[in-house]
């Protein structure tokens, strides 16, 4: 399965794809950001951002879109143009027939290191070693846009595109699996951290 990760943010929109194997078997297919200048229109920029995703659409053919989910924030402009951004994946889901993962910040945290309460450069440094990358991805939004890939391709289950997300309503019964025998060492790992880190209302920040 290929997955495209969107990093969302309207200065800086990362955007990765990776082919999972099943299990733990990923590899690393590209990575990309796209910028728009604050200077510029919000809807000039989000075309930018639109053109940017259409086209590695196009290009790679994933055969699923993952995005980060967005969190109310102090920041309300920051909070509003990462969610308008998130709108034009859904939008660029639903128009190419794609099935759509929406993932909290502590999800992709916990799938790649363990912790749904990481710092930025461990879950660059977690990417690095699961990509097996020279370096790790740079800027943060390149790595942070492979970690939501990551995240959807460790979640477990088929996924289709007529499936709801249900996710957004909240609630224990959208907690990942802990237990069953189909589960991996890591994937448990990620259950458990993912259920710590709501219990403790962890939520990241989000730049513009």
């Amino acid at each position: 399965m290929r997955i495209m990760g969107v990093d969302p943010g309207l200065t800086r929109c990362g955007i990765g794809i990776i082919d999972s194997g099943g299990g733990r078997k990923i590899s690393m297919v590209d990575v990309e950001v796209a910028r728009t200048k604050p200077e510029l229109a919000p809807h000039y920029r989000l075309l930018m951002i639109w053109n940017e995703i259409e086209h590695a659409i196009t290009f790679y053919k994933p055969d699923v879109l993952a995005v980060e989910r967005v969190f109310a924030q102090e920041n309300v402009r920051s909070v509003t143009g990462t969610a308008q951004v998130v709108g034009i994946v859904m939008l660029a889901a639903a128009k190419s027939g794609l099935p759509l993962g929406m993932h909290t910040p502590s999800e992709v945290k916990a799938a790649v290191t363990g912790s749904g309460r990481a710092e930025k450069a461990q879950v660059q440094m977690m990417v690095q070693r699961i990509l097996q990358l020279a370096e790790p991805p740079r800027p943060r939004d390149a790595a942070d846009a492979l970690a939501i890939a990551i995240c959807h391709a460790w979640r477990g289950g088929a996924v289709h595109k007529d499936d709801a997300d249900r996710s957004q309503h909240g609630g224990a019964g959208m907690l990942p699996r802990a237990e069953g025998e189909d589960l991996t060492p890591a994937q448990r790992m990620w259950a458990n951290a993912e259920r710590l880190s709501r219990r403790h209302g962890a939520v990241e920040p989000k730049r513009q």
